[in-house]
């Protein structure tokens, strides 16, 4: 352990992992199918602790179908998304599970995240509202000379197993996470991270809806 995970400030942080799987529609935002969370915190010797985790499967909208496209990335069908809950419903019992912050959620290029989330914000207000920690920003600082950051990279960088159901949401979530914690570690050999604030300088990402509202002069 080093100067990072031993600031209190981090192991009383709980960082929530969070991937999205999702429909592209033309002239709309793209959709949220399928969502996976998975809270971890830092329990010093101990490492990491699986504190609860979440996943759901979620109807698009009619504007929003699923692609013979998505479902061969993904190898979610529309039979599976059949009885599937609506997104207010999957986001709001998702919502209810952070209830006992601080939290930071934890996303590979996490602007696509953040953007679902905020689209669904009046649906999950406390998700909405937690800041978001991206880890190709951190990993561009720890590894410098890679050639490109994407997820599978990383996984063959760290050689972790990519999983058989990659794009499915809880797969890329325990993925990211095993990256995470790898990242963690290297910040802690290095050095060059020494606290919760300066991990967050490096990698964070303020949420959409805690930006200042910006208001016209006139």
């Amino acid at each position: 352990m080093g100067a990072l995970t031993d600031d209190p400030a981090l192991r009383e942080m709980t960082f929530v992992v969070i991937d999205f799987e999702g429909t592209t529609p033309a002239g709309h935002p793209p959709q949220p199918i399928e969502v996976a969370a998975l809270a971890l915190t830092f329990q010093g010797a101990g490492g990491w602790r699986e504190n609860w985790a979440f996943e759901s499967l979620m109807k698009p909208p009619s504007f929003a179908p699923l692609t013979a496209l998505d479902s061969r990335q993904t190898g979610i069908t529309e039979a599976m998304l059949a009885d599937a809950p609506d997104p207010a419903e999957a986001m709001a019992r998702l919502d209810e599970c952070l209830r006992w912050g601080p939290y930071v959620l934890v996303a590979h290029n996490a602007s696509t995240e953040g953007n679902l989330i905020y689209h669904r914000r009046a649906d999950c207000p406390v998700l909405a509202a937690t800041d978001l920690l991206d880890t190709i920003p951190l990993a561009k600082h720890l590894l410098p000379d890679l050639e490109s950051y994407k997820l599978d990279m990383l996984l063959g960088h760290y050689e972790i197993p990519r999983p058989a159901d990659r794009h499915r949401a809880m797969a890329d979530v325990r993925v990211t996470a095993d990256v995470f914690s790898r990242l963690i570690a290297q910040a802690d050999m290095a050095g060059t991270l020494r606290s919760l604030h300066t991990l967050m300088a490096v990698a964070g990402r303020r949420a959409k809806a805690n930006e200042p509202v910006q208001t016209g002069l006139f």
